[in-house]
């Protein structure tokens, strides 16, 4: 059950708040839409409610609200315009990689694939994906996680006739099985004809709540639609005759030869055309702006035809089944589950797969009674799945993996910094005076970092950047900027990146130039150790600031910028403030140690420990270290922030 108590959006400048003290709720086992013309406050409402968009109010998800629930996902299953992902993703991998967030079985992409009909295109790209395609996808992750409650944001938009009826059948079979379905609609007849519960907006503000029987009762205007070649004249007769009757009728002629007659019925119009010997080629009803909920055809003869006519004009002319578009056969069972039709006298009325039933009177409307499901509708969804609601310190790190993985950018943007880190070796060694140690990392001295660092800062800046650009877990209340266990996560698959990037540079380095100039140019150093802890460290550290930085400035190009503010700006800084003198207060730091702690170091591990004091004491290291402090800070900080609103 939803309830939602106040809802107001923050005014923009001058202007009124878009969505104003909204309130209503949505009740399990029903099918609930937000109605309202575009510009109406029904996306504003959901992200509201969602905890995604700053306002006031308050949305309870059987009770608690998203803030207070530990995996909103399991709770809630979101859909909010297209899928968002990465285009270069497949549907597959874009399903297994949030069921690794989720916490759920892998096993369960596969099972959602096939209840939406997307086995067969699970190895495309997200970007070559159509409209309905894209609607699939969105409600298999939806689905993903067994939520109770389904949110979606007009899930049937830009869908054909069939795929609508599959989607509203899928929904429907969610709410027979107690769950809650929560959706929006710009169109007054999909609303009446699927949900249980009407909840109309109009600039932002709550017009009426109503069940789906006394929306279409109330809200709409029923009509009868009349097409005729003979349209004027059946206009003045039926103008007449309610004059005669001291009838409230009012007759309206539409383009060519098309009428729209309220206050009738399609059996009086029937008859009085039947009557003077009028030729009528349609006759419906009709509601409000829902166009035709059945369309009945009569080809009628003038002459010889009275058995024909009387029978064509006296019909229900709400029966579903002569409808124009339900001849199609249905490919998936969810597809039987059919429409919720309106009747003339605005009674809602289950167009099932059940027997058809006699046409009742129009003078005495049937009941709007729900009636049984078929089991064919109910067995289209998903299996039931159980979650393990014990937090797993593997599942952000499989999701993190997974997502860098899943796409090809950083393969591709590692064996570009190989080819040209080699090629800078090779130039560095041709033209000579540069020291091994720089000509093994590719560092001329007119950069300000080697290739690989800016390669590991690059992926770094990108496990954010990508976040924000392609946001695949925005609609969880969990976004995964603000989870300090995806942090740890990115840090640790960012420092992993790294080290195998330094690793194979300097491999890749050291064999170009022992096959280009011989083992001269490619021999170890003496300090070999130092260096490679340096080369490591520096490395790692461009990772993380990339990672820190996007993730604070939501940008990768930031996270980018961060990085090569570094030998740029802050190791300048730290020269100038240190004035070279952090190396001399750092020695003999393990003896002073030992002196004060009065323990033997085992192993000799002062020397190692004075070797990474000495490191970190250089200016790059301090600088580095300063700007990986800072930025941690800064984005412990916008996170407490986020979770005080």
């Amino acid at each position: 059950m939803i309830q939602a108590v106040g809802l107001t959006s923050n005014p923009r400048k001058a202007l009124p708040p878009v969505v104003d003290d909204v309130s209503f709720e949505a009740r399990a086992g029903r099918v609930t839409v937000l109605l309202g013309a575009s510009g109406a406050g029904k996306t504003t409402v959901l992200r509201l409610m969602l905890e995604l968009q700053q306002g006031r109010g308050l949305t309870y998800f059987r009770g608690r609200p998203l803030h207070r629930i530990a995996h909103p996902s399991r709770e809630v299953g979101v859909l909010l315009g297209d899928v968002p992902g990465h285009p270069s993703r497949t549907v597959r991998g874009h399903l297994r990689m949030l069921c690794a967030a989720t916490g759920v079985p892998v096993r369960r992409a596969d099972e959602v694939l096939e209840v939406v009909g997307l086995v067969s295109l699970r190895d495309e790209r997200l970007g070559t994906l159509s409209r309905g395609m894209d609607r699939r996808l969105g409600l298999a992750c939806a689905l993903l996680a067994d939520p109770h409650t389904l949110v979606l944001d007009a899930p049937a938009d830009g869908l054909s006739s069939r795929e609508n009826r599959w989607l509203h059948g899928m929904l429907r079979a969610h709410a027979d099985q107690g769950g809650t379905v929560l959706t929006t609609t710009a169109d007054p007849k999909e609303a009446a004809r699927t949900a249980d519960q009407v909840v109309t907006l109009k600039e932002g503000r709550l017009v009426a709540d109503q069940d789906a029987a006394d929306f279409a009762r109330t809200r709409l205007r029923p009509r009868v639609a009349v097409r005729s070649p003979h349209a004027a004249r059946l206009a003045a007769l039926l103008t007449k005759e309610a004059r005669t009757a001291h009838c409230s009728v009012e007759v309206v002629q539409e383009d060519g030869n098309r009428l729209s007659v309220y206050g009738s019925t399609c059996a009086h119009v029937g008859e009085a055309a039947f009557r003077h010997g009028i030729l009528i080629h349609q006759l419906a009803d009709e509601t409000g702006d829902m166009g035709s909920s059945a369309v009945l055809t009569a080809a009628v003869g003038v002459v010889g035809a009275e058995a024909h006519v009387e029978a064509s004009a006296t019909a229900d002319c709400t029966e579903s089944d002569t409808d124009a578009d339900t001849d199609d056969s249905f490919d998936d069972p969810a597809e039987a589950e059919a429409a919720i039709e309106v009747d003339s006298e605005g009674e809602v009325e289950d167009a099932d797969t059940t027997p058809p039933t006699p046409a009742p009177s129009p003078s005495l409307p049937s009941p709007s009674l729900p009636s049984p499901r078929t089991a064919d509708a109910l067995s289209a969804l998903p299996p039931p799945i159980s979650v393990r609601s014990a937090p797993s310190p593997l599942r952000p790190l499989r999701y993190e993996l997974r997502r860098a993985a899943g796409i090809s950018t950083g393969f591709l943007t590692g064996a570009a910094v190989l080819v040209v880190s080699a090629l800078t070796a090779v130039l560095l060694a041709r033209v000579g005076h540069t020291p091994q140690a720089r000509l093994l990392a590719a560092w001329p001295a007119q950069l300000p970092l080697p290739p690989a660092a800016l390669g590991a800062g690059l992926l770094g800046a990108l496990a954010f950047g990508d976040e924000f650009r392609h946001p695949a877990l925005a609609a969880d209340r969990g976004t995964v900027p603000r989870r300090l266990g995806m942090l740890t996560a990115k840090l640790v698959v960012a420092a992993f990146t790294a080290l195998l990037l330094a690793f194979l540079a300097i491999g890749c380095n050291a064999e170009v130039l022992y096959l280009l100039y011989g083992r001269e140019f490619a021999k170890v150093p003496g300090d070999w150790l130092a260096l490679t802890a340096s080369w490591f460290g520096l490395v790692v550290g461009c990772a993380w600031a990339g990672v820190l930085a996007a993730g604070v400035f939501r940008s990768t190009t930031a996270g980018l910028a961060a990085v090569l503010a570094v030998p740029v700006a802050v190791v300048p800084l730290v020269q100038a403030a240190a004035g070279n003198t952090s190396v001399r207060t750092a020695a003999g730091l393990s003896v002073r140690l030992r002196e004060v702690l009065l323990v033997q170091w085992p192993f000799g591990g002062e020397r190692y420990l004075s070797a990474a004091v000495r490191l970190v004491a250089q200016p790059v290291g301090w600088a580095l270290a300063l700007s990986l402090t800072t930025l941690l800070c800064a984005y412990l900080y916008t996170t407490l922030r986020s979770r005080v609103r």
